[in-house]
């Protein structure tokens, strides 16, 4: 019987899980996760304006919709996406008509360019994400690099897109992901606004696969107020994947100023997220490679095998399926930033520097 009996089946070991930790302050969210929080971010009338004018617009925005294991799905929260009248590196006011983007295997319909309000407000995120930008203790090798020329004026990071998010009530969600980086490029920075009522980011490190034996993921909940701004910094769509979860309950969003000067103060239940990004010059609609299918193929980072940043690999993948009943022609590519004559990057104008001294 003992030659007969088969050995037990090796078990992988995996460490003990650990509970979900609240980030309650600025100190707490930069020491666990590749982000920055600020609060009262913006001028407490222009925050309220600017919550007034999206919020009403918002009513009409929709939900998105993509094919998911052989079934439609639709978001449970309306989305929108604005454009700034420049690129944010040069002067031309053209450059968003010219081009058509896709998002989840689809043509995206004209985006709105930014209403006032939106464009005082990125101004002033602009400025504090390159002040956090220059104050990180080194950058990635493939950071976009185009707006440091070595000026203290530089605008190291600039915000000519803005995905913008309408979470009504305490059911409305998105679940657990990681930005698209097609347009946005590695390493690339994210700031993300909130207005109105206040709701949970939830932020969870995908662990690379040689250390799934060592630790494990860990839930982060940063608890976010209205007008409080989150900087997604270079490796965090590399590293975490987050959400907006469901809540089993939640506060009224009761403003400071009313809609119409003289009006009465409205209580709502609506959250609105504004992710202010960066559409890179160097990732134009026409240089993205197109799948076996005919589409835009979207750009992945490998998070398993990821590694310290100057070696992690990123591939060009097939997405028609999110559109196409879920078929898919499964054409990847490896992306290669100087064969594709990408950049500036940080580390192509770091190597020019040293060479020319």
């Amino acid at each position: 019987m003992t030659v007969l009996h088969q050995p037990s089946s090796t078990k992988k070991k995996h460490p003990p899980s650990k509970k979900p930790l609240t980030l309650s302050d600025p100190t707490m969210v930069a020491e666990h996760t590749p982000c920055t929080m600020h609060l009262s971010v913006l001028p407490p009338e222009l925050a309220s304006k600017l919550f007034y004018s999206l919020e009403e617009s918002s009513r009409n925005w929709q939900r998105n919709k993509w094919w998911l294991f052989d079934r439609m799905v639709e978001s449970p929260h309306r989305t929108s996406f604005f454009v700034r009248q420049t690129d944010g590196v040069s002067d031309d006011t053209t450059w968003h008509e010219s081009a058509q983007y896709w998002y989840n295997g689809r043509r995206t319909d004209p985006p709105d360019v930014f209403p006032p309000a939106m464009e005082e407000a990125c101004q002033i995120i602009e400025r504090l994400v390159t002040e956090e930008i220059r104050r990180r203790p080194f950058r990635y090798p493939l950071e976009w690099a185009g707006g440091d020329t070595g000026s203290a004026n530089d605008l190291l990071w600039r915000a000519n897109v803005a995905a913008s998010n309408r979470y009504e009530g305490r059911n409305e969600s998105v679940g657990w992901h990681s930005d698209q980086l097609t347009y946005l490029g590695p390493y690339c920075t994210i700031a993300s606004l909130s207005l109105g009522t206040r709701r949970l980011f939830s932020l969870r490190e995908v662990i690379p696969s040689h250390e799934t034996e060592v630790r494990a993921a860990q839930t982060f909940n940063i608890p976010l107020q209205h007008n409080s701004l989150v900087i997604m910094h270079a490796s965090c769509q590399e590293r975490f994947k987050h959400s907006i979860p469901p809540q089993s309950a939640m506060d009224v969003y009761r403003p400071a100023y009313p809609r119409i000067p003289g009006g009465p103060l409205e209580p709502s239940n609506c959250r609105i997220n504004i992710t202010f990004r960066f559409y890179r010059p160097d990732f134009k609609p026409p240089t993205i490679p197109l799948c076996k299918c005919g589409i835009p193929t979207i750009l992945r980072p490998d998070m398993k095998n990821r590694n310290d940043g100057k070696k992690d690999k990123y591939w060009w993948t097939c997405f028609a399926g999110a559109q196409n009943n879920g078929k898919t022609c499964n054409m990847w590519k490896v992306f290669d930033v100087e064969a594709e004559g990408r950049g500036p990057t940080v580390e192509g104008v770091t190597k020019n520097r040293t060479s020319s001294i």
